[in-house]
C-alpha cells in the first residue's frame, strides 16, 4: 500500500480503482485495521505539536521547509503519519501492482538485529552464542543474550585470552572479568584476558567494529590503567565510559567521551579528551583532528536506536547494511549525497525505514532482491 493512498483516504479523494486497492489492503489484517486508525488519529494535529527535532521518531530532508505552502501542507500531515509509522509495530507492506510506477518488491520481512556472537576460546574452539542457548565453563556464564567472565579465585600470572566477534545482523553484551562492562554492535570483534593479572595493565584490543566501554576505575584495581588497543590507536583510561568506532570499509577511527577521561594516542599524535569530545584518527595519514560532538547521538546505538545528523545517505546505509545484514545499492551519484535528519528506532523492520525515507520524495523507488536492496 503506497502512503499517500491512505492520506487520499482520510480526504475522501481515492478514484475507483484505487479505493478497491485501499479496501483490500485494509481487509487484510486486523495490523492494517489499526495502523490507518493510527494514522487517521493523528492527521489532524498541526505541524507545531509534531516535535520536529531529533527526539523523535521521524526522518527528512533538512532542505524540506523550502518548499512551496501546497507540498509544506501535505507535510503537516505526512510527517504526523510518519511518526506514527516509525512507533507502530512492523507492517507488512502491500505494494501496487507491476504497472504502477512504483517499483518496490518485498519478499521476506528484513527483520532487525538480535543478540548472537562467536566465542572463540584460547585453544582455537569455537561456541555460538544466541537466544535460547546457555554456555557455562570455570569462570564463563552467557545466557545468550550477554556473557559475563567471573574474576577466578586462583590467581595466575599466564594470560589467556578470548574472542568475541558479533556478526553482521548481531549486537552483544559482555562484563570482563574486572567487571568491565562492553557493549558491541554489528560486525565488531574484540580480544581480551579471560582474567587480569593484579598490578598489570588491564590491556583488551578491539580488533574491528564498535564497542561502547564502561570501564571499572583503576581505583578498584590497585591503580591498574585500562587499555583499548585497536589497530591505529592506543586508549588508555583510568575509569569512564567512551565509545570507539573502527570499522574495516571506513577510513577513519571516532572515540567519542562520554564521562571521564581519556587519553588517545598513535606513533604521531597525542590527546586527552573531556566528555563531549570525539578524536577522529585518519588512518591513511595518522592525523587526529578534536571535534566536540552530541553524545547522545554519537552512542544512539547503544539504546537502540540510529540518530542521523546531516548524515548523507550513502553513509546511512552502511548503518543499516550492518544492523539488517543486508547490501545497498545506490543509483545515481546525487541519491548519494542527500542530506537526512533524523532518529529511528533499531527494532524496526527494514521496510518501515524505507518507507519513511520514501515519503521524503527524495527516493524514487527501492527493490529488495534477496540480501540487496537497490535505492534509486
Amino acid at each position: 500500500m503506497e502512503f499517500k493512498l491512505i492520506i487520499k483516504k482520510i480526504n475522501s479523494t481515492l478514484t475507483e480503482d484505487e479505493s478497491l486497492l485501499f479496501d483490500a489492503w485494509y481487509n487484510e489484517s486486523k495490523e492494517h485495521q489499526d495502523y490507518f486508525k493510527r494514522v487517521k488519529t493523528n492527521y489532524y494535529k498541526s505541524i507545531d505539536e509534531i516535535d520536529l527535532n531529533t527526539e523523535q521518531a521521524w526522518m527528512t530532508l533538512e532542505n524540506k521547509l523550502k518548499r512551496s505552502q501546497k507540498t509544506s501542507s501535505f507535510w503537516k500531515y505526512a510527517i504526523a503519519a510518519a511518526v506514527v509509522l516509525l512507533l507502530s509495530i512492523p507492517l507488512v507492506f502491500n505494494f501496487l501492482n507491476p504497472s504502477n510506477t512504483s517499483s518496490e518488491t518485498i519478499t521476506a520481512a528484513i527483520v532487525p538485529g538480535v543478540d548472537k556472537a562467536t566465542l572463540t576460546l584460547d585453544d582455537g574452539s569455537q561456541v555460538v552464542l544466541e537466544n535460547g542457548t546457555n554456555y557455562k565453563k570455570e569462570n564463563i556464564i552467557s545466557n545468550g543474550e550477554k556473557i559475563v567472565y567471573k574474576s577466578q579465585s586462583k590467581k595466575s600470572n599466564a594470560v589467556v585470552y578470548n574472542t568475541l566477534t558479533i556478526p553482521r545482523g548481531g549486537e552483544f553484551f559482555m562484563e570482563l572479568a574486572d567487571g568491565t562492562k562492553v557493549k558491541l554492535n554489528s560486525d565488531t570483534q574484540i580480544k581480551y584476558p579471560v582474567n587480569f593479572i593484579k598490578g598489570k595493565t588491564r590491556q583488551v584490543e578491539l580488533v574491528y567494529g564498535e564497542a561502547y566501554f564502561e570501564v571499572s576505575p583503576s581505583s578498584m584495581h590497585n591503580g591498574s590503567s585500562f587499555v583499548v588497543l585497536n589497530a591505529n590507536q592506543k586508549i588508555e583510561v583510568l575509569g569512564t565510559k567512551f565509545n570507539v568506532k573502527a570499522y574495516r570499509d571506513e577510513f577513519e577511527v571516532y572515540t567519542t567521551l562520554d564521562e571521564g577521561k581519556v587519553k588517545v594516542q598513535n606513533t604521531e599524535n597525542n590527546l586527552i579528551l573531556k566528555p563531549g569530545e570525539q578524536v577522529v584518527l585518519n588512518t591513511s595519514t595518522k592525523e587526529m583532528e578534536l571535534r566536540t560532538v552530541d553524545v547522545v547521538a554519537e552512542i544512539a546505538w547503544i539504546h537502540g536506536n540510529f540518530m542521523f545528523n546531516k548524515k548523507p545517505l550513502q553513509d546511512i546505509v552502511k548503518v543499516l547494511s550492518r544492523w539488517y545484514d543486508v547490501d545497498f545499492v545506490l543509483e545515481g551519484e546525487a541519491i548519494k549525497h542527500q542530506k537526512f535528519n533524523g532518529q529511528l528506532s533499531r527494532d524496526q523492520n527494514l521496510e518501515v525505514i524505507l518507507e519513511l525515507i520514501k515519503t521524503t520524495e527524495q527516493l524514487k523507488s527501492y527493490k529488495i532482491e534477496g540480501n540487496t536492496i537497490t535505492l534509486e
